[in-house]
């Protein structure tokens, strides 16, 4: 189903070019929701653009626009205001046909896109040997929920998991498993005893420049295939792995493929060829390094000088198969803003080897406790998963403190699980990414403002509704096909700000697809929320006549679904009841 702001756009952009000529642009036929009902429900201000170009007043160009025209399906009447606004106003009755088709659709009426892409979406990442801490719940959340919105929309999604799992750091690790194991730590639990173990390596190669060349010494080594060492480096990434999809399988993270910086180590020494064989690249004091003609741009090492590669040669590599073996239109890549001059550096020289396809970096700003960042170097990390526990945990005793008894232990489990693993995700995707997140937990979990309790309790409250209404006049087989049958034309303005709300879904989604923002759908779902909860708040619906309850009955079950969908696309579940 089109979004009606695109209908709109497209019927008033079809006359202006019968009117003006095909090379009139659609970015100035742009219809938007009006924010006030005496200006209709949409509007348009194209009649300004064009005015400038056929040098005539945008009243004029306005009036050209909607006169002798036969009116869009969807619109009761067009008005123009002020200097030459156009403002629409939509039908009550082709609204209830709307909603009603809202229902019909099993994606809410959300479609694909006219031109879906290959895209390989690179999000999580994490290092192995390394636990997930707080550090990575953005680059993780923020992936899985493009992946969802992308995959939505019609796209043709890789989501790749591209683990660190080579690199200068297995010398250190490699070198301290041998010094400073604790082989009981490690069989209870293997990923903290490698996380310690990599800390006091560090530090010792910080303190003595002798066991900084031993470590060296043996990244060498397993650069090399070392029998030894990469029996050890495999094992580090199968335990790793293991702790890594637990908290995937919690989080309900999906990725359609797995490939580390190691799948890409045959591919290294090509690329730096053809660096040099186009003439990319060159020595400079026994490196090899790119300079870019944008001062901005710090020169790019791509092989040191004692022959290694480096994060920039494995990056170019992975670009270079994901065009060519993955056939990707676009590449996208959700990590944090410190790394924001890496990516424009390595996109730079991608588009020197000619790989032009559209390389994005989604970037986010950090997330912090009042004490500042976190650091495996030095300790004072949060484990992502004592993080989950602690928010389930908190969850619980909300959950336990609101019930009336009647909801028993396991389903009071199951709604902190759901309530508390929503928090944490909505808490971080309902924020513009590129801003910096405080963890906060009371605001987190309140059931007031823009949180994930608040939503999701909206969704119960209107489940609850319906069960009623199956246990009293509706029947247990009630269902909204029913309601649609005797429903009525929206009168009352909440129905009517709902209605029209519930249209502005697809829209919505496209565009968080788009611009790579789904705190663009968080926003829009709390607005739907306080709009249900205004209508709850200000009208009888079960008590309501039956014409009356029968609209108010198909808003919910909309509404309801529109929840649902959109915090699936979010990665966040529901419950019927809390």
């Amino acid at each position: 189903m089109k979004p009606i702001d695109q209908e709109l756009t497209s019927w008033l952009l079809d006359h202006a070019r019968g009117l003006w000529g095909a090379e009139i642009e659609e970015s100035l036929f742009q219809v938007r929701p009006t924010n006030k009902p005496e200006f209709g429900d949409y509007q348009c201000n194209a009649a300004m653009g064009l005015a400038k170009r056929l040098k005539t007043a945008p009243r004029v160009v306005a009036e050209r626009l909607i006169a002798d025209r036969e009116l869009h399906p969807a619109l009761e009447k067009i008005e123009l205001a002020g200097p030459g606004f156009i403002n629409l106003f939509l039908k009550r009755a082709w609204l209830l046909e709307r909603v009603v088709a809202l229902l019909e659709s099993p994606s809410v009426g959300l479609h694909p896109v006219e031109d879906p892409k290959t895209v390989v979406l690179d999000f999580s990442s994490p290092n192995v040997a390394k636990p997930m801490h707080i550090g990575h719940l953005r680059s993780t959340n923020l992936g899985e929920s493009l992946r969802r919105i992308l995959t939505t929309l019609g796209h043709k999604v890789y989501g790749d998991n591209h683990l660190g799992d080579w690199g200068t750091q297995f010398g250190l690790l490699i070198l301290g498993y041998r010094n400073f194991l604790d082989r009981m730590a490690f069989e209870e639990d293997p990923v903290a005893e490698l996380e310690r173990v990599y800390v006091r390596s560090y530090e010792a190669s910080r303190a003595d420049d002798a066991y900084l060349d031993q470590a060296r010494s043996e990244l060498v080594r397993l650069q090399q295939g070392d029998p030894d060492n990469l029996r050890l480096w495999e094992e580090f990434v199968a335990v790793s792995m293991r702790e890594f999809d637990r908290i995937y399988r919690r989080l309900d993270i999906h990725f359609d493929m797995v490939r580390g910086e190691s799948a890409y180590r045959g591919m290294l020494a090509d690329v730096v060829g053809l660096l040099k064989e186009k003439g990319i690249a060159r020595e400079s004091e026994g490196a090899t390094v790119v300079f870019f003609d944008d001062e901005n741009l710090a020169p790019l090492i791509v092989q040191k000088k004692d022959g290694g590669f480096n994060y920039a040669t494995t990056d170019l590599a992975t670009i270079r198969y994901r065009v060519e073996e993955l056939k990707a239109d676009q590449i996208v890549y959700v990590t944090d803003e410190r790394q924001q001059l890496h990516f424009r550096q390595i996109f730079a020289v991608a588009r020197m080897l000619g790989f032009d396809v559209p390389l994005e970096h989604v970037w986010f700003g950090l997330m912090r406790l009042p004490e500042g960042t976190f650091s495996t170097r030095q300790g004072n990390v949060i484990k992502l998963e004592k993080l989950l526990d602690e928010a389930e945990a908190r969850a619980l005793v909300m959950a336990k403190a609101s019930s009336d008894g009647e909801i028993g232990e396991d389903e009071l489990c199951e709604i902190a699980r759901v309530v508390g693993l929503g928090s944490v995700k909505y808490a971080d995707l309902s924020q513009n990414r590129q801003t910096l997140v405080t963890f906060e937990w009371d605001r987190m979990l309140s059931l007031e403002g823009n949180t994930a309790p608040y939503l999701q309790y909206t969704y119960a409250r209107i489940r609850s509704i319906w069960r009623k209404h199956q246990t009293g006049e509706g029947g247990a087989d009630a269902d909204w096909r029913k309601e649609a049958e005797q429903a009525s034309v929206f009168e009352e303005k909440a129905e009517l700000d709902l209605a029209k709300a519930l249209l502005q879904f697809s829209e919505v989604v496209e565009r968080a697809g788009r611009l790579f923002r789904p705190n663009v759908i968080a926003d829009y779902l709390f607005e739907l929320c306080q709009f249900y909860n205004a209508l709850y708040q200000n009208v009888m619906i079960l008590k309501a006549s039956p014409e009356a309850r029968a609209r108010r009955l198909l808003l919910c079950e909309a509404v309801s679904r529109t929840i649902k969908e959109g915090l699936r696309l979010m990665g966040i579940e529901t419950v019927e009841r809390m």
